[in-house]
């Protein structure tokens, strides 16, 4: 028997009489297809409010708009003042409140659907914290939009609603990313290595290849370029021997045997294994399908 999981979910609703709460059903086509809202709005807090939950299947970015709050997450808690925004699963134990003598000023919008799931582990993939968006009023003005568009609510509304969210974690994706811009500065060694994948990625490019020309230790390597390229040496390698597999499978006759050494692989085997392992096909079904 399936054990059931209890929903926790508690807390103090003290906010102005301006806040606004949008509570929302989605279509079956919008569970289906897009990222759909489930709640979203404006509240002005004053304390003790604060929100408590667990085991909600359901995503939540909460921007500051002004004074002061608290996020308890994963054991640690982060002090949120204005520009801040987060990103949580609230499928994790949270709790966030107001600061005992300033009152907190906050957008939100819980949501679900599309690869909520993925663009999360993707967000955290490297530690979850706060965002800084204090240079940058994307975050704020697109969750605005959001309520806006629910309160005006027409046929468009949950596509372009789905287009917002997808927006929305773009950034937090990108700018999680990239740190400070300050920090995100590509090292030149990682962009020399990236382009001499990409000129003869056919050789035998390898670890102790750049470790020996590029005069770093492979750790280094490796810990630098997963960092600024958001896959490992050895993926980005692939990817262009991948890449360049398809483009000659597409737009010449040449035996898959010969593709695989046009593409830097000299086992005919392991390049048909790999090409299905990243494209869920044959070489010669995906050669197939692109010529119809």
């Amino acid at each position: 028997m399936k054990k059931q999981i209890q929903l926790l979910e508690r807390g103090i609703h003290t906010w102005s009489a301006d806040s606004v709460r949008l509570i929302l059903t989605p279509s079956a086509t919008a569970k289906n297809l897009y990222f759909y809202t489930q709640e979203t709005g404006y509240f002005k807090t004053s304390y003790p409010y604060f929100s408590e939950r667990q085991n909600l299947d359901s995503f939540l970015i909460v921007y500051t708009v002004s004074g002061k709050g608290y996020l308890e997450y994963e054991g640690q808690t982060y002090t949120l003042t204005k520009g801040q925004c987060f990103y949580i699963n609230c499928q994790e134990h949270h709790l966030y409140r107001t600061d005992k003598k300033e009152d907190w000023e906050l957008l939100w919008v819980h949501f679900n659907g599309g690869n909520a799931l993925g663009y999360y582990k993707e967000y955290v993939r490297n530690g979850f914290h706060i965002a800084d968006c204090q240079d940058d009023d994307y975050i704020e003005n697109t969750i605005r939009e959001v309520l806006s568009r629910h309160q005006k609510k027409d046929s468009t509304t949950e596509p372009v609603v789905s287009h917002l969210i997808d927006g929305l974690l773009t950034k937090l994706l990108v700018q999680n990313s990239a740190g400070s811009s300050d920090d995100f500065i590509l090292p030149d060694f990682i962009r020399e290595i990236a382009r001499e994948i990409d000129k003869d990625f056919r050789n035998q490019l390898s670890l102790s290849y750049f470790e020996e020309n590029y005069h770093r230790s492979r750790f280094h390597i490796a810990k630098e370029f997963k960092k600024y390229m958001g896959i490992t040496v050895n993926e980005y390698l692939i990817n262009a021997r991948i890449s360049y597999a398809k483009e000659l499978l597409k737009y010449t006759d040449m035996p898959v045997g010969e593709i695989a050494f046009a593409s830097g692989m000299n086992n005919v085997t392991h390049f048909i294994n790999l090409f299905k392992s990243r494209e869920e096909i044959t070489p010669l079904a995906y050669r197939k399908a692109w010529r119809g």
